[in-house]
């Protein structure tokens, strides 16, 4: 029973994180900027992060399972702040180049987790690949929004 609590408490932890993002929504500011053609429809975000949530807390409680509290979580606990506080860079602040610099630094904590996790369990590793995809894929839409709407 102790592992299902456990298993909860690490997705329930993800999720808080987009719950935090998720106070600061795109409104009219984001409709009105220029977009990339390879922009997104809104539509796509909260089910693509709804599930990157589920695995990175799978992923999370797999790892802490082989060898508890470690530099691997805190890495993962790291990247949970830094995505929580992109959204409010970017949604809510208007600061498209600060967000892009952030942005930067949380995928390469979410790298850095990603290979923490393989060490420890290669399945939790393996549920960190779509998260350092998507959040490759944001990276460079946000660098192309910060070019598009200079002023923004």
């Amino acid at each position: 029973m102790r592992q299902w609590v456990s298993l909860v408490g690490f997705v329930l932890l993800a999720f808080v994180a987009g719950f935090v993002g998720s106070r600061f929504l795109p409104g009219d500011w984001y409709a009105g900027l220029a977009k990339p053609s390879f922009n997104p429809p809104n539509s796509v975000f909260a089910p693509v992060w709804s599930v990157l949530y589920l695995l990175m807390g799978i992923a999370a409680w797999r790892a802490w399972r082989q060898r508890g509290i470690d530099a691997a979580t805190g890495l993962w606990l790291a990247q949970l702040a830094f995505n929580a506080a992109w959204s409010w860079l970017f949604f809510g602040r208007h600061l498209l180049a600060v967000a892009l610099v952030e942005i930067v630094v949380l995928l390469a904590l979410i790298v850095a987790t990603t290979v923490a996790f393989f060490r420890r369990d290669r399945a939790a590793g393996w549920l960190m690949v779509p998260y350092v995809a998507w959040v490759s894929f944001a990276t460079l839409l946000n660098a192309a929004l910060w070019q598009l709407n200079p002023a923004a």
